[in-house]
């Protein structure tokens, strides 16, 4: 628990104890009530505790879609490679073997094998805004969740709606969870984990022996200094700090968001069903942490509504099956776990999962049995949401090289996780810098009619 202690004053009450000592992050005794709680009744009216949410798993490298979800057991050996299918509980879907948990939990998860449009660099752009990098607008894109952020604001004031769980990369396109782009530094995501060597967010967030006095005379100085900033600045770029000023005092003076990544509080069969991550960074990649898919969750539970993680390294240009056997069924465990808290808290129909890297891999197998990048195709599975499952959608040629059926791009799965967030993107229009017109995904792009 975390305590603001206040130096003495004259307004006391009766049992001497001072007023502003009361305030106690995370536990204020008042008639029973916790300071989130009084907080959470203050702004009854904006808050909504069966809300919508996306968790985006991003898969950074390129993972190879024909040994996981498109598997061309018809193809020649050097292309085939040594994995084999296993039939799911959905008649007709099959998978790769190594995902022996998501085979029996089918009807809660859809696989596109289709997915088209990759620009090619080692980026989680187009899976954070659907867009790549070319031509961005005056203050660049926003990621997905900026516009969630922007469009449906918070839950709960203790709560950011937009978070990130993905980890500072070596490589830094691994580990770019987004920005608030044009819409401003208030609706970027507000980034829980760092990289190599830093400390933890969780860490930052505890405040030890500071004075609600020196907290209030920090926050005029901030206050002074934006001012400053805000009336020297001509690009437009400062809008939005007073919200998110707001947004970061919020935080300090509640346990909430602490208390959602402190697993301590989990029940400890829950936290063993997600597995025992890896926390040592992989390469230039991300760590291995099962234990961020159950923190996506309880994080969601606190009132998120966009939460981004990173999952290991997948750009395996050599010893392909042996990464495969190492990586997939730790990714099999978390999801799988992830769907069965999902469906058993009765999530499922309102928290959409999406995972998905930024290509494919080639069809041929290399001379150090790896797959090299594969810009033209690759593949994504999306998981609850109240979405229609139990399907695949989409199609490849006999070896894997491009889409013969339904190609799909990243903003149209996208459009689909804004439409089951709730937000018609028929009527959404914000403008960039230049004062110019923008929209979530671009005009003629809907959400997936095979899932809503």
């Amino acid at each position: 628990m975390l305590t603001f202690f206040s130096k003495p004053v004259a307004d006391k009450f009766c049992d001497g104890v001072a007023r502003r000592d009361f305030l106690k992050v995370g536990g204020m005794a008042l008639g029973g009530l916790t300071l989130p709680q009084v907080l959470a009744a203050e702004a009854k009216a904006g808050i909504n505790t069966n809300h919508k949410a996306v968790i985006n798993v991003f898969l950074p490298g390129g993972p190879p879609h024909q040994d996981m979800f498109d598997l061309k057991m018809d193809a020649p050996a050097e292309i085939r490679g040594e994995l084999r299918p296993v039939k799911t509980n959905v008649p007709g879907i099959e998978i790769c073997e190594l995902f022996a948990g998501l085979a029996k939990r089918m009807q809660h998860c859809s696989i596109i094998r289709s997915v088209v449009g990759a620009e090619g660099p080692h980026y989680s752009e187009q899976c954070i805004t659907g867009r790549g990098e070319r031509n961005p607008p005056a203050g660049g894109w926003p990621s997905f969740g900026a516009w969630i952020s922007k469009l449906q604001g918070p839950v709960d004031p203790a709560v950011p709606p937009h978070l990130s769980l993905m980890y500072k990369t070596d490589h830094a396109p691994w580990g770019e969870p987004g920005k608030g782009g044009f819409l401003g530094m208030a609706h970027a995501p507000f980034r829980m984990v760092g990289g190599r060597g830093e400390v933890s967010k969780l860490d930052n967030m505890i405040l030890k022996d500071v004075t609600l006095d020196r907290l209030n005379d920090r926050r005029q100085l901030l206050t002074s200094l934006d001012q400053f900033r805000r009336d020297t600045d001509r690009t437009g770029a400062m809008s939005g700090l007073d919200a998110f000023t707001e947004q970061a005092l919020g935080i300090l003076t509640s346990s909430k968001l602490a208390d959602a990544m402190d697993l301590s509080k989990e029940d400890p069969k829950i936290v063993e069903r997600y597995g025992k991550g890896m926390s040592e960074f992989h390469a230039d990649g991300a760590p291995r942490m099962n234990e961020n898919f159950l923190i996506a969750r309880r994080l969601v539970e606190a009132g998120a509504r966009a939460v981004s993680l990173n999952f290991s390294r997948w750009d395996w240009h050599g010893g392909n099956f042996d990464r495969c056997r190492e990586d997939i069924p730790r990714l099999d465990q978390a999801l799988c776990a992830l769907i069965d808290d999902l469906v058993e808290r009765g999530l499922d129909k309102d928290v959409s999962v999406v995972v998905w890297g930024e290509f494919g891999r080639t069809p041929k197998i290399n001379k150090d049995a790896g797959r090299d990048h594969w810009p033209q195709v690759s593949c994504a599975l999306l998981a609850c949401g109240g979405m229609r499952h139990g399907q695949v959608i989409g199609a490849t040629n006999r070896l894997g090289e491009y889409a013969t059926e339904r190609p799909t791009t990243f903003q149209e799965i996208l459009a689909t996780l804004y439409h089951q967030m709730g937000i018609d993107l028929n009527s959404v229009r914000e403008f960039d810098l230049r004062g110019r017109p923008q929209y979530p995904v671009d005009a003629g792009v809907n959400p997936m009619k095979e899932l809503v």
